[in-house]
């Protein structure tokens, strides 16, 4: 195992171990094998986090990684400046569709009708995945962070629960975790709105960026980040505008 370069030992700190590179079957483009970098915090500061997004890193419970594929450079991470953000016509519908519903923000807290939600979310979207849908699966992939974290929650008038955004915060970014919905209401295209509630959500905040993750040109499951515009791809170290055209 190859030693981490300085730079990145001292944004994760004390707290964080690295873990080095694993291999396995792309989960996004078949055929393909996936190489990521990995590292294991017990806690990181907002500002070192936004810095290692920065640097192509995402969250997942207490695992921090990014990939390091060799023959395929795909996975790019993106994000939107809020307060350049225009939403589409078809985005516009989706909030003209929902105007009964009503967004709260708070700390992460699993319930049992949110751990309900998330089977019937993984039974209808992701019937193939590996991923275990029980509540302690649930709390370790979702509920359990080494950074600042919040939840968002959306409801309908009546008060029932639609979807379920998990966010992570700094000064200068809001990055969305995970989303999943009541499939229930997957007329409502929920994920559209959590997308555009947020990004509001970021811009009363005074927060500059929303980080989308990866976009993956050719995945259907990730190529719809691209449809928020304007945005930025990284792209060698550097943030650049993405064309109009992804």
């Amino acid at each position: 195992m190859s030693s981490p370069d300085h730079t990145l030992t001292a944004l994760f700190g004390s707290r964080s171990v690295p873990l080095g590179t694993h291999s396995h079957p792309c989960n996004y483009l078949p055929g393909l094998t996936a190489t990521d970098e990995a590292w294991l915090s017990a806690g990181l500061n907002p500002a070192a986090y936004h810095e290692l997004m920065n640097r192509g890193f995402r969250r997942s419970g207490h695992i921090l990684y990014r990939p390091q594929c060799e023959a395929c450079h795909k996975c790019i991470p993106i994000r939107v400046p809020v307060a350049q953000f225009v939403a589409s016509k078809s985005q516009r519908r989706v909030l003209q569709r929902n105007v009964d519903v009503v967004l709260s923000a708070a700390s992460p807290r699993l319930t049992a009708e949110k751990h309900e939600a998330y089977q019937r979310y993984l039974a209808a979207q992701h019937q193939q995945s590996p991923q275990s849908s029980d509540a302690e699966s649930l709390r370790e992939f979702l509920y359990s962070s080494c950074v600042s974290t919040i939840e968002f929650e959306y409801r309908d008038s009546r008060g029932m629960l639609l979807g379920v955004s998990i966010g992570d915060t700094s000064k200068h970014s809001l990055s969305s975790v995970y989303h999943y919905f009541d499939p229930l209401h997957e007329r409502r295209s929920i994920g559209v709105l959590s997308v555009l509630r947020e990004i509001e959500w970021a811009r009363n905040q005074n927060i500059p960026h929303y980080y989308l993750g990866y976009w993956i040109q050719g995945c259907t499951t990730m190529d719809y980040k691209a449809k928020y515009r304007p945005h930025e791809l990284l792209v060698q170290g550097q943030w650049v505008r993405g064309a109009s055209h992804e």
